[in-house]
């Protein structure tokens, strides 16, 4: 059996470490693992691979590839893997679902509470050197607090799940959209389906786009949409920057129709210096950094190598993604 291993998402590249390969071998003998840097040494390596580990797999690649049986993606949103070929193939995906349920929720309580607190508008008086109290105080409508308010949250998968218990207990008002409504998640008053998404979003003082990138989803947070929340709310995306119609969202932001908006991730990345939302004083922007650990490699490769354990034992892998919903179905 051959494993093809290459990392790289765009300006992100990362390999294996030596040691944590010879680990693999010794405890799968009857495996080849190869690990790739040269993205041009890939067809080669490919065509006699049954498993390949990495963050997407090169669709061109795809037809060459004629013994594959497995794709593991160290990504939890797996849109870039879903190609017409592979989603019609008998080659099984998996992702990395679940290795985001610390950082991104964390990520997304530290959005919240720059926004509730004006902490953006404080780091501006501070490059002023400007002590300016009332200045901070007063920007946007004023401070809030989280106690007591209301969290919408788009997406019910691990990320959203443990969001939903971190604003509980931060004792927010909490309510959840999913595809299945009828299943409860820990931590919210109510889940309501695609279909009361309007009323959510009209109920929120926080909205969270935390939903896998399909056909459903893409431009979910469009005018309507934006049009239905509060102008004192604040919309936090860390799912993808396609959920969102940006023109709507960037007008809504200029109108002052929404409070303000925490963005993680981008339709265009790396995000053009030409882009409204690096000046739009209401939004506060991060470059996709959400997902990032400093365990995240370490728990990457430990789920990549007891899926491998189980693929070797003819065992049930672990994340298992349904390739006709885009996601890994509970």
């Amino acid at each position: 059996m051959k494993v093809v291993s290459f990392f790289q998402l765009k300006e992100v590249r990362w390999a294996i470490a030596p040691q944590d390969l010879d680990a693999m071998r010794a405890e799968l003998p009857g495996v080849e693992i190869v690990s790739l840097e040269d993205e041009a040494e890939l067809p080669a390596a490919l065509s006699d691979a049954e498993v390949f580990v990495g963050w997407t797999f090169p669709a061109t690649c795809f037809a060459g590839a004629k013994r594959l049986r497995w794709i593991h993606t160290a990504n939890a949103g797996v849109e870039a893997n879903l190609f017409p070929a592979m989603v019609a193939s008998d080659v099984m995906l998996t992702n990395a679902a679940g290795l985001h349920s610390v950082s991104i929720p964390e990520h997304v309580l530290g959005l919240m509470l720059a926004l509730a607190r004006n902490l953006h508008e404080a780091a501006r008086i501070q490059a002023r050197a400007s002590w300016d109290r009332f200045g901070v105080i007063a920007y946007g409508g004023g401070i809030k607090e989280l106690d007591g308010s209301n969290l919408a949250i788009l997406g019910a998968g691990a990320i959203g799940a443990a969001l939903a218990r971190l604003g509980a207990a931060l004792n927010m008002n909490v309510r959840v959209l999913r595809r299945r409504p009828d299943k409860p998640v820990p931590g919210a008053e109510a889940v309501v389906g695609p279909a009361g998404k309007l009323e959510l979003l009209a109920w929120a003082d926080f909205v969270v786009l935390a939903t896998p990138l399909t056909a459903e989803t893409e431009n979910m947070i469009d005018r309507e949409a934006l049009a239905a929340m509060r102008a004192s709310a604040y919309l936090i995306n860390v799912a993808r920057g396609e959920v969102v119609d940006d023109a709507a969202l960037v007008d809504a932001l200029r109108r002052g129709a929404i409070a303000g908006a925490g963005l993680d991730t981008f339709r265009e990345e790396p995000l053009p210096s030409s882009s409204p939302y690096w000046t739009l004083p209401n939004a506060v922007v991060t470059p996709h950094v959400s997902g990032y650990t400093p365990k995240y490699f370490e728990r990457t490769l430990e789920l990549f190598r007891d899926n491998l354990r189980r693929f070797v034992a003819g065992e049930r892998l672990r994340n298992v993604v349904d390739k006709r919903l885009g996601y890994v179905a509970e």
